[in-house]
């Protein structure tokens, strides 16, 4: 039971770790103002219409909304543990805008230096997002409602997780075009850049720090 008790210690020093370096890859990419990762283009939306509220806090309410949409979709089959979803939903959050007030003194005033903020974002956000899938805690709110849909569609997760990124970014596309007069506002080439990189950066970093970062997490015989 201590053993046990260990590993889910440091797998969620590791899961909160990873959504940190997550919301950091987040800040960077809005830095760059070409656009966020589909998930995120939805918040990024409401954030440049309604200032009064951070992108972290729009990032916050989505996540929340996704974490509803489970309870939906799942309805009696929803486990009460999932609603961990939630205050991890506010860590990534204020992580988030930690990331932008860090970075917020940083000059990006020409297209390539733009463009390599949305690459450095999208690497230290799949970077994050492999920590947290490693860890095998909880998934993240957007995972979780297509995998909601995914048991009780039966449709392959991963066709689903394609769908749902498409639906984020017409929905966040639409909201754009009803707020700012019929212009297509925070969602651009960056977004569809995040979109096609995240998932290869994912694969790439779970990879090479899988093995490491197990042998720290799994607590053997003789360490209890």
């Amino acid at each position: 039971m201590e053993r046990k008790k260990q590993e889910i210690i440091k797998r969620t020093f590791f899961c909160i770790l990873g959504l940190f370096i997550a919301g950091i890859g987040v800040a960077v990419t809005k830095k760059g103002e070409l656009g966020v990762s589909p998930i995120s283009s939805v918040a990024n939306v409401l954030s440049l219409k309604y200032t009064d509220l951070s992108l972290g806090n729009w990032l916050i309410i989505w996540n929340c909304v996704l974490i509803l949409g489970q309870i939906v979709v799942l309805r009696k089959k929803f486990q009460i543990f999932q609603l961990l979803q939630i205050p991890m939903s506010f860590l990534f959050g204020y992580f988030t805008d930690f990331g932008m007030w860090i970075i917020s003194s940083i000059e990006v005033d020409t297209y390539i230096m733009r463009l390599g903020m949305v690459l450095l974002g999208t690497v230290i956000l799949g970077f994050g997002i492999s920590i947290s899938v490693i860890a095998n805690l909880i998934l993240n709110s957007g995972e979780a409602f297509v995998k909601a849909l995914s048991d009780t569609t039966h449709i392959e997760f991963g066709n689903l997780k394609v769908g749902f990124d498409i639906t984020c970014v017409v929905l966040a596309i639409f909201l754009s075009l009803i707020f700012f007069d019929f212009k297509i506002v925070g969602t651009r080439e960056g977004t569809i850049i995040a979109a096609l990189l995240t998932g290869f950066v994912i694969k790439f970093f779970t990879k090479r720090i899988r093995k490491p970062l197990e042998k720290i997490m799994i607590i053997s015989e003789g360490e209890s």
